[in-house]
């Protein structure tokens, strides 16, 4: 058969091949596609199909749809076609390129196409050309590429379409063809385009592509008839370049690159050694004339660029002259939003330069130039400037040697300073907040202490040593005259001596140092002593800290060449040595055996110790205490006779337990504002963590007990110190933090700030004004005008008049007076209500810190019986968290307590096992909870509660008894674990009668916080439990509060039911009654049932059937003796008063039950629906009638008769066909009188719908039609 088909086929189609092989021709629809890799894997396909089949036919069938598809109109479709022109002709070299650009003049000839298609004619030359580029072929038919040359050349003309595409096709010819094909063919072409070179950026481009690639082709003679002129850039050129380069500025406007015109020029002008000329004449004179633009623009891209170009001292030329100002300049004004930012460009030419050159003096060359591009003092760049990490070792240590010299002798003169226009005329006659000096010289701190951070940069220790000793030197220390080689620091001499401010940003800084050198991993050259600390160490193992413990040391025995900012007094002296000596002694026990905690304590031990520097008066008494609460330590571990037990036992009745005196230094510590101290107390905290008692629990939670906050008022130092101690309190982490000082920060101009001044000033009048009139005020007011005989009187309205100069004078100076002193006490109360905020705010951020030991504790000692006196407090500070205020402070603050609770301590798998003789306690603690949050109003803090009592139980529980394993065999072991009827050391009947009190409440109260989850986890995690309250549950199957509770209540019994535990703790006498007293309360709760038409009562339905389905199912399996003949009839009764849909969740769940009866869902009988009825019922949907008025006379004609007739008769093969059944419908509805006869003739079709027999509602609707019709 399929033999016979094809040769029929044969005489049909004499095409050939090319109209039967779809798989040929669906390359081509590929092609087409958006999407590249189809359009790629299409390329591919087609090439090797060609090369597989070799047909002539097809291969001439390619180059035509490939040269027609080259003007496709779909954009992603050209380069789709043109991609696949050059490969098939790199594939067959038999084929000519003549003869494809033949077709590709004929096919897309600009002159003859339709003005319509002339731009898709455009794309279709210049996708031709490449596709003849792309082939690789054009260097062995120097014809075509005049051809292709010349063709490019008239597209030229087309830029509003085109844009510079044709130039660059041309561009890109020029690099791969051979000097001679240019010299004899291309020469000739290009000559006016060569000559015209200086109008547009395509043509100079295309004369700098030729003279780079055929400079003998092209020599000075040559280009001096071309051009006028031997060379390029020269003085006579430089107007014309910079118009041209002007133009390409604009032209890549919005691509945001820079022109390859620009480049080529910069290249040149090395070559020619002409490269000063066209800096200073076309760059810096030329583009800059025009304002701040794309031609700025430009510059600085060129002058990035740029730097991989250029000698040593074209370099320093360069990045110290006017674009490097004019950079300086944009990026200080670009700081404001919405401004075009061109610095992370900058940074990438600086980064990628620094990466490919591997000459330090150009690499330091850069970065100083950089460094030294400052707006009044302060340089552009940012502190944390990343590009550093590209520098080689050498150069890395010159810059730092540079900063450093630059911090001791700031030589303004060197550096490359501006001010931008606004900032001139607000600084005139007024004085700088800050002088330049000092910004320059924070900004330096800020930049060595990057370099430390940034642990990407390839330094030494030495150099790391050399940033932190410097920092710390100058912080804390100066040089007297007289130096010393033993202190490098010293032979530094300043020239402006700092002041309080720069060693405010040297302190915070140093400290900033100590936490990036604690996480500091070793170098690369270095081999680490110990693997076990990888962080924090030098090559030898000892600790960065102690290194620079060991410097200061050595500063304090050098009185006569270092000088102190602030002496340690003769105690903090002794403090300081006996820190020394503590250090000492847990290093020499470290040495017998390392331990996690000698490291710890010596972390600490340092860390109070360089902070003594900072705050001796306040950390002086933590010194002490610390020292003799570690003596203390070490003296337990090593007593062990009885008779020193005892009198320890003496000395501790007298003083408080040496853990709870590192508890409270630990707190202590805490309200420092240092991450590192909060590290560190962490750490510290872990390695005492199972030696702390009750009191020092106590302690800590103390501090976080809400109803104490007044008391812990005190423990919070806030010193007033301005915008510093307002940012200092705010965030736990702002004296370390190294972060980019912005240009909109540091630059606050004296103008913003009086009008802010001045906004102030007018809010608080307004607030004088609109508040209530202080009383004690008015009365002074009173008085004043009293005294001086200007308040009026009844009997003399104007008093005024009776005041002479001098009296006026003195009345507004005592009022001056008054009002000054109002405004006082005003600005004292708004002060006090500041200084209570930021309490307030340091206070919790204290509280935030405080919980990092609850969170070790509870991690750490999960199975101490301490950890149980954590419940209450953590469920305290969550209820009175939930209530409190929502700033975001507060948010964290719960958040985390409430993640500490729910997830480290209720649900971790260690808990405590060892309470066995607090069995009362822990019951009356239940008690108490389950109490608590039965009269709580937010179910959400109720189920932190109800999880605290489910883990008290757990408590309770226990493990199993070790005795019962050991007697137990291997085979019973697993038995005995999953045990469900142990309980431990549970009270049974009162926890159940607990529990049992809650579920009552929760199913007879309207608004209860407690919910049906939180009593699932309860049965889940305690059968024995769940079995005692499931008489409970079922019993509020009917008697629950409402449909929810009682719908909650099935719930519960059947999550119960399905659990094995309880059916094994259940004997089969139990679960036959609990069946039956189920059947019966499922009947009932279902007789309930009027209507289910409210979402309430359909849910409850639905869970009600779900539980029926499950004791109908268990009944059957069991062949329990349990009558359900009585669930039966309601369940069927139910289809009388509740209508049932086709499909839904009730409705599949009603016929499951009813399946295990034996009755089945009714099928229904799919019928198709009758096109007669559909078209009968359509057009009495429409309501309402015209009136007699609105009718068309003309349409009431008495022919439409007849069409009654048809429509009454059934068998003729017409009524099949729809639309003659249409048109008959509208007619009979046109000639159907207004009188209501069309109302009384409308209710057969209504009540064909509710009908269940289609037939008859057929048979009804065709006596209606006839009864209508006899009518007519």
């Amino acid at each position: 058969m399929v033999e016979v088909s094809v040769r029929s086929a044969e005489p049909l189609r004499p095409a050939g091949i090319l109209q039967q092989n779809r798989v040929f021709l669906d390359f081509f629809w590929d092609l087409a596609k958006p999407d590249q890799e189809v359009r790629l894997k299409a390329v591919e396909n087609l090439i090797q199909y060609l090369k597989t089949e070799n047909k002539a036919d097809e291969l001439e069938y390619t180059f035509k749809r490939l040269v027609d598809g080259l003007a496709h109109t779909r954009e992603t479709a050209r380069p789709g076609f043109s991609l696949a022109l050059g490969q098939v002709l790199s594939a067959f070299e038999d084929v000519s390129l003549q003869s494809i650009l033949d077709r590709i003049n004929e096919k897309h000839n600009l002159q003859a196409v339709k003005k319509k298609l002339a731009r898709n004619a455009m794309f279709g030359n210049l996708f031709g050309v490449l596709a003849l580029h792309q082939s690789g072929r054009l260097v062995k038919e120097p014809r075509v590429v005049l051809g292709c040359v010349q063709l490019l050349q008239t597209l030229t003309q087309h830029k509003q379409h085109l844009k510079d595409l044709p130039s660059k096709t041309m561009t890109d010819i020029l690099t791969e063809i051979p000097e001679e094909v240019f010299e004899e063919v291309l020469l000739g072409a290009l000559q006016a385009d060569l000559a015209s070179a200086f109008r547009t950026p395509e043509q100079l481009q295309l004369l700098l592509v030729a003279l780079q690639r055929f400079p003998q082709a092209l020599k000075p003679k040559k280009l001096k008839k071309l051009l006028g002129s031997s060379t390029i850039i020269n003085a006579d050129n430089i107007p014309k370049l910079v118009e041209v380069l002007k133009m390409a500025a604009r032209s890549v406007k919005k691509e945001l690159v820079l022109p390859s015109v620009a480049v080529d020029l910069l290249k040149l002008s090395l070559k020619e050694d002409s490269f000063q000329l066209f800096w200073n004449k076309a760059i810096t004179e030329g583009m800059f004339k025009e304002p701040s633009g794309p031609t700025h623009y430009l510059s600085f891209r060129l002058l990035g660029s740029a730097l991989p170009l250029l000698s040593l001292s074209q370099l320093k030329e360069v990045l110290s002259g006017e674009v490097m100002m004019h950079y300086g300049e944009h990026v200080v004004s670009a700081q404001k939003p919405d401004r075009f930012k061109l610095a992370p460009e900058m940074d990438a030419y600086v980064s990628d330069f620094l990466q490919g050159c591997r000459d330090p003096d150009k690499q330091l060359a850069v970065v100083v130039s950089f460094s030294s591009l400052t707006n009044n003092g302060y340089p552009v760049v940012p502190s944390v400037w990343r590009v550093v990490q590209h520098l080689e070792p050498s150069a890395l240590q010159s810059y730092v040697k540079w900063l450093k010299g630059m911090f001791l002798q700031p030589q303004t003169d060197q550096m490359l300073d501006f001010s931008t226009r606004k900032q001139k005329d607000k600084q005139e006659g007024k004085e700088q907040k800050e002088s330049p000096i000092f910004r320059l010289r924070k900004w330096i701190v800020s930049r060595l202490a990057s370099i430390i951070d940034n642990h990407q940069v390839k330094k030494q220790e030495d150099l790391s040593m050399d940033v932190a000793r410097f920092v710390f030197f100058h912080a804390f220390f100066s040089a007297k005259k007289a130096a010393t080689s033993d202190i490098a620091e010293t032979s530094g001499k300043l020239s402006v001596p700092l002041d309080d401010k720069t060693r405010g940003v040297l302190v915070n800084s140093f400290f900033g140092l100590l936490m990036s050198m604690h996480h500091m991993p070793l170098s690369d050259d270095s081999t680490a002593v110990s693997q076990k600390r990888s962080l924090g160490v030098t090559s030898d193992g000892t600790m960065w800290i102690y290194h620079l413990v060991q410097y200061a040391q050595l500063l304090l025995g050098h009185p006569k060449h270092v000088q102190s900012i602030q002496p340690f007094s003769a105690e903090q002296k002794q403090a300081w040595d006996g820190m020394l000596v503590s250090v000492a002694n847990l290093k020499k026990k470290a040495k017998k055996g390392a331990t996690a905690e000698s490291g710890a304590f010596q972390q600490l031990f340092l860390l109070v110790g360089m902070h003594l520097f900072k705050a001796p008066d306040e950390l002086l008494d933590i010194m002490k205490d610390l020292q003799s609460c570690m003596d203390k330590a070490q003296e337990k571990k090593a007593k062990k006779k009885k008779k020193q037990q005892a009198t320890e036992q003496q000395e501790e009745e007298e003083e408080p337990e040496w853990v709870e005196v590192m508890v409270d230094i630990l707190l202590s510590l805490l309200s420092q504002q240092s991450r590192h101290i909060r590290q560190v107390c962490r750490t510290v905290f872990s390695s005492i963590c199972p030696h702390v008692t009750a009191a020092a629990l106590t302690a800590i939670l103390d501090v976080l007990d809400p109803d104490k906050e007044d008391e812990e008022d005190g423990a919070v130092v806030v010193t007033d110190d301005g915008d510093k101690t307002q940012k200092k309190n705010l965030k736990d982490d702002d004296d370390e933090d190294m972060e980019d000082d912005e240009f909109d920060k540091s630059d606050n101009d004296s103008g913003e700030e009086e009008a802010m001044e001045e906004n102030e000033e007018e809010e608080e009048d307004e607030e004088m004004e609109e508040g209530e009139v202080d009383q004690n005020f008015r009365l002074e007011l009173m008085k004043v005008l009293q005294q001086q005989n200007a308040l009026a009187t009844e009997e003399d309205a104007s008093s005024d008049e009776d005041l002479d100069d001098e009296a006026m004078m003195k009345l507004d100076k005592s009022l001056s007076a008054l009002f000054s002193e109002q405004k006082k006490k005003v600005q004292a109360k708004k002060d006090e209500k500041t200084k209570l905020q930021k309490e307030r705010v340091l206070v919790r951020d204290f509280k935030i810190k405080v919980l990092d030991l609850v969170e070790v504790f509870v991690a750490r000692q999960a199975g101490s019986p301490l950890i149980l006196g954590l419940v209450e407090p953590l469920l305290n500070i969550i209820d009175r968290g939930m209530s409190s205020g929502s700033d975001q402070q507060e948010q964290d603050f719960l958040r985390r307590a409430a993640d500490i609770f729910r997830n480290h301590l209720c649900r971790s798998k260690v808990y405590c096992r060892t309470a066995g003789d607090r069995q009362g306690e822990l019951h009356d603690l239940l008690d108490k909870l389950m109490s608590k949050a039965q009269k709580l109003s937010d179910s959400s803090v109720c189920l932190y509660y109800f999880s605290a009592s489910l883990y008290v139980v757990k408590v309770l529980r226990g493990a199993l008894p070790a005795e019962t394993k050991e007697e137990l065999t291997a085979d019973g072991a697993a038995a005995a674990v999953n045990d469900p009827k142990f309980m431990g050391n549970v009270d049974v009947d009162r926890v159940s009668r607990l529990f049992r009190e809650a579920l009552i409440s929760f199913m007879s109260r309207r608004k209860s916080p407690l919910t049906s989850q939180m009593f699932s986890d309860l049965f889940t995690r305690f059968p024995v439990l769940c079995a005692n309250l499931l008489d409970t549950a079922v019993q509020h199957i009917t008697s629950g509060v409402r449909e929810h509770q009682q719908g909650q209540a099935c719930v519960l019994v059947l999550r119960a039911m399905q659990s094995r535990d309880v059916q094994q703790l259940l004997s089969s006498d139990e679960w036959t009654q609990l069946c039956e007293k189920l059947s019966k309360q499922l009947g009932l709760s279902l007789g309930q049932v009027d209507q289910a038409e409210s979402k309430v009562v359909k849910e409850k339905m639905v869970k009600t059937l779900e539980l029926c389905q499950f004791v109908v199912k268990n009944i059957h399996q069991q062949k329990l003796s349990v009558d359900l003949e009585p669930l039966k009839k309601v369940l069927q009764s139910l289809t009388s008063h509740v209508t049932f849909k086709k499909t839904g969740k009730l409705e599949d769940t009603y016929w499951a039950v009813m399946k295990h009866f034996g009755v089945m869902k009714p099928k229904v009988e799919k019928t198709k629906p009758d096109k007669d009825s559909e078209q009968e019922a359509a057009p009495k949907k429409k309501k309402g009638f015209l009136p007699e008025t609105k009718k068309r006379i003309k349409r009431n004609k008495p022919v439409l008769e007849p069409a009654a007739d048809k429509s009454a008769s059934t068998n003729k093969p017409g009524e099949q066909k729809g639309h003659p059944k249409k048109k008959q419908d509208k007619k009979t509805k046109q000639k159907r009188p207004a009188d209501g006869a069309a109302a009384s003739q409308s209710n057969p079709a209504k009540k064909s719908k509710t009908q269940p027999d289609s037939k008859a509602g057929k048979k009804k609707k065709k006596k209606a039609k006839q009864k209508k019709g006899g009518e007519q």
